[in-house]
């Protein structure tokens, strides 16, 4: 990918390109699975891209013309692929990564992770939102976020690190009781397997989080992405020197928040105050 290039690409292109890749795959006679075999590929990969959900790669576009003989028509296809403006649709396609990623960093300093966030918790969210969604969209919504509680208990544990900043856990948001509940579910995510959580404490004279938060992502595969979401949307970056400068930022924050066993520390004098 060349530098400073986002990452999303065109949709309507994705899915062109998809069906071509499943049109060559059929006329050479494999199935998805025997082409992931072939390519060093999971099997899930080759359907993501087929169906246009999971953009090609430029390594795996030259293996695939590569075994399938297909004179660089896949690689040509990728570098002519269109891209568009950042939209909130990526919000999907970031969804779908992360509920295969193997190994997963966030820092927040406004709310709390989805993945963290009770059923109450993430309903006062989506209420405190301006211009305010309607009640069947906050319930939509809200399903929607809860979902992603799976996140943190595969059978198989990801590898979830969450950075924290003091501040998100001083706001009451939805009110005393739903702050508690969320304050006692945090506490029990914490001595889940494959999770570290941490807290940045008020009170540093300079920290790396100042621009705001962040999740950095490892893809099935082995990308290496980063996500950002801002007041006019979200961001989704494969750029390597992007991702690396938001990995140094991470790798500082860490040693600027409390350890973990302090941050559990931490939440139990605040569940011991309620």
């Amino acid at each position: 990918m060349s530098p400073r290039r986002h990452y999303k690409k065109n949709a309507s292109a994705m899915k062109m390109l998809g069906a071509m890749l499943a049109t060559l795959r059929r006329a050479a006679g494999h199935s998805q699975a025997s082409l992931s075999r072939h390519v060093g590929a999971q099997e899930e990969t080759i359907a993501s891209i087929e169906q246009g959900r999971r953009p090609l790669k430029d390594s795996l576009a030259a293996e695939l013309d590569e075994f399938l003989d297909t004179k660089g028509v896949l690689a040509v296809a990728v570098e002519n692929m269109p891209e568009i403006d950042l939209v909130p649709r990526w919000v999907d396609e970031y969804l779908d990564l992360e509920r295969t990623a193997p190994a997963l960093s966030f820092y927040a300093n406004a709310v709390l992770p989805g993945s963290l966030q009770t059923e109450n918790y993430a309903r006062a969210v989506f209420r405190s939102r301006v211009p305010a969604y309607s009640e069947d969209e906050v319930e939509r919504r809200t399903a929607a976020r809860t979902a992603r509680q799976g996140l943190l208990r595969r059978p198989t544990p990801t590898t979830v690190s969450f950075v924290i900043w003091e501040a998100v856990l001083m706001d009451r948001i939805g009110g005393p009781e739903v702050f508690a509940e969320q304050l006692r579910h945090l506490r029990a995510d914490s001595d889940l397997a494959g999770v570290s959580l941490q807290i940045l404490p008020f009170g540093r004279r300079a920290h790396a989080g100042l621009a705001g938060p962040f999740i950095l992502l490892e893809t099935d595969d082995h990308q290496r992405l980063a996500y950002a979401e801002t007041q006019r949307g979200s961001q989704l970056v494969a750029d390597p020197g992007e991702v690396s400068a938001l990995s140094q930022k991470y790798a500082m924050l860490r040693t600027q928040a409390l350890n973990t066993e302090d941050s559990k520390g931490l939440l139990d004098r605040m569940l011991g105050g309620q």
